[in-house]
């Protein structure tokens, strides 16, 4: 018979045994710690996020510029402000940067439980099945190539907003291939192939919440890149692919990749000016697309 000091003579001397409850959870990314409904929320964020940053940034320079909220055209100057004044169009594109930075912060509470699970682990900072780096990297390569095609046979050279806003400076150029490159594409990632399509999948299959996730993600994009149907074509087949490479892998690692490495082309191809905005883009077209918006907004308020 053993008695407890032979259980302790077979411990090595630096082995630790932790209780089963202290032991860190790694959970199956197709099975999160998180419902559909707080995934839902945290996208509606998002958005609101994205809406509410550029006017938080803009205000205190509308003001400068002599502009008073009391006044009753104060909206139509805004409007004017914020459509044609170069640095307003900056500072819009630069409250970005803060919004990305609080979805990190929401993302991480969520799949984490405040530090209760491992962020990396639960997201699915792996390869998982199918794709690892270089099948990601020529994945991404190929669907830029795609994508490119879809949009000059669909929309040809059509100016969206995202052009206009382009052109308006070097400045935003810039910021923007930055945001693009380096921050958009784990922002969205994790809010759409990470929290909402793998707690969607758990309840309606992964062939609906591929479908879902395709219709949110670009619903959303129609906005930035309106009136040309070629690229919001392109950005629906970005989404689904992503969407099923998620699916088929497992993971998310390859759909950050592959997102990042789409971004970062077209973004190097802006910088470049061997794609993005016109020159022979005309200062009316400016407002004769992106003024219903904030006409839009400021009716809803």
């Amino acid at each position: 018979m053993q008695t407890p000091e032979d259980f302790g003579s077979q411990i090595a001397p630096n082995q630790t045994f932790l209780p089963e409850q202290a032991k860190p959870r790694i959970i199956d990314p197709d099975d999160p710690p998180w419902g559909f409904l707080i995934a839902f929320v945290a996208w509606v964020a998002t958005l609101f996020l994205l809406i509410i940053a550029p006017l938080i940034f803009l205000l205190p320079y509308a003001i400068k510029r002599g502009l008073q909220p009391s006044s009753p055209t104060f909206a139509q100057a805004f409007t004017e402000l914020a459509l044609k004044d170069p640095i307003a169009i900056f500072l819009q594109v630069l409250s970005t940067l803060p919004t990305h930075l609080v979805t990190f912060l929401i993302v991480w509470a969520i799949v984490t439980r405040f530090g209760k699970y491992p962020f990396w682990e639960t997201i699915g900072w792996s390869w998982g099945k199918h794709l690892g780096l270089w099948s990601s990297i020529g994945l991404g390569v190929l669907l830029f190539a795609a994508s490119s095609l879809v949009a000059e046979l669909l929309g040809g050279d059509k100016p969206t907003q995202l052009d206009l806003i382009l052109n308006s400076s070097p400045a935003t150029k810039y910021v923007i291939a930055f945001l693009a490159t380096f921050t958009a594409p784990f922002a969205e990632e994790f809010v759409y192939r990470g929290l909402l399509y793998s707690s969607l999948q758990r309840i309606i299959g992964k062939v609906m919440a591929v479908v879902f996730v395709l219709g949110l993600f670009t619903i959303v994009h129609v906005p930035q890149y309106w009136p040309n149907f070629g690229v919001i074509a392109a950005v629906g087949l970005l989404s689904v692919a992503l969407t099923v490479v998620r699916a088929l892998s497992g993971r998310l690692l390859p759909c950050i990749i592959i997102h990042l490495l789409f971004n970062g082309v077209q973004s190097i191809l802006i910088v470049a000016g061997i794609a993005g905005p016109k020159p022979s883009l005309k200062p009316e077209q400016v407002t004769s697309l992106i003024q219903p918006l904030f006409q839009t907004f400021f009716l809803l308020n």
